[in-house]
């Protein structure tokens, strides 16, 4: 099961033909101002203008963000966050929103915010709205081939993810290293204060372990990256439980989950998933 946390109210996301009032941008750029790249630069990419505050960037991926790309588990969350604190990102920027496509992440586009320079919503495997980023050019076009590359500071695309989306950043979706960053982690990069990365955060751990100690059928707990969330917690129970028997243990652990002030402090979602101990494991 897939437990994202209450952030607060739900909010409405439009469908794809659905318009509404433009909402004001806030952090981001005038969107209709900016211009298409010019002139090509080293690999073929083309900088963008010398108006914008991103002159001279030739729109291929920050060496940061590239290197945290390739940080091995469970530190690679935390490496492209950090990354993201100093990174210039795209946003694409799309006319005529309703004939789009459904773009290649997980969910379909759930949300518009203008009507002539449009900003979208994808969902988040958890229904959520995230706002798509993207690290290059390479990997915007190769999601959506005529998105215009909006240059921001990843600062301010997370400051507008609290406000137009549900506090989600996906970044890179439909490339081999799509991420969601959840929202602890975009309200540390839109206000600059630390975010700890629960994959690795012994406190994360140590409620955890608390937790399977409090459930009689559970032997141990594993914290992994998560596919539809952020994390995935998968629990082992002792064998010869019957179906009752798992039943209840995974209910024991949901709740105990749920009430866990560390947890739900620090986690944006979470996924749990039941297995089996080994007889040589200690009961």
């Amino acid at each position: 099961m897939t437990v994202p946390h209450d952030h607060g109210a739900t909010r409405d996301h439009s469908g794809p033909g659905d318009h509404g009032a433009p909402r004001d941008h806030g952090a981001l750029p005038d969107l209709s101002a900016l211009a298409n790249p010019t002139e090509a630069g080293p690999g073929g990419l083309k900088p963008f203008p010398q108006s914008s505050a991103f002159a001279g960037d030739d729109g291929s991926t920050p060496v940061a963000l590239a290197a945290a790309f390739a940080t091995e588990q469970p530190h690679r969350l935390g490496a492209i966050v950090e990354a993201l604190r100093e990174a210039r990102l795209l946003i694409p920027v799309v006319a005529n929103l309703d004939e789009m496509e459904t773009p290649e992440f997980e969910g379909q586009v759930v949300g518009e915010k203008s009507a002539h320079a449009a900003m979208v919503t994808v969902a988040a495997p958890d229904g959520r709205g995230a706002i798509p980023v993207f690290s290059s050019v390479a990997a915007l076009t190769a999601w959506r081939a005529d998105a215009r590359p909006v240059p921001v500071e990843a600062r301010k695309a997370a400051l507008a993810a609290g406000t137009e989306a549900d506090s989600l950043l996906v970044l890179d979706p439909g490339s081999d290293h799509t991420t969601l960053v959840p929202s602890h982690a975009v309200a540390a990069i839109a206000t600059g204060e630390p975010w700890s990365n629960p994959l690795v955060d012994p406190e994360v751990h140590e409620a955890i372990a608390g937790i399977v100690e409090s459930i009689p059928a559970a032997v141990r707990a594993e914290v992994r990256p998560g596919t539809g969330a952020e994390i995935r917690i998968v629990l082992a129970l002792r064998p010869g439980l019957d179906r009752v028997g798992v039943i209840s243990a995974s209910q024991q652990a949901s709740a105990a989950l749920g009430a866990s002030t560390v947890v739900t402090a620090r986690v944006d979602s979470l996924e749990l998933r039941i297995t089996t101990a080994t007889d040589a494991e200690p009961a």
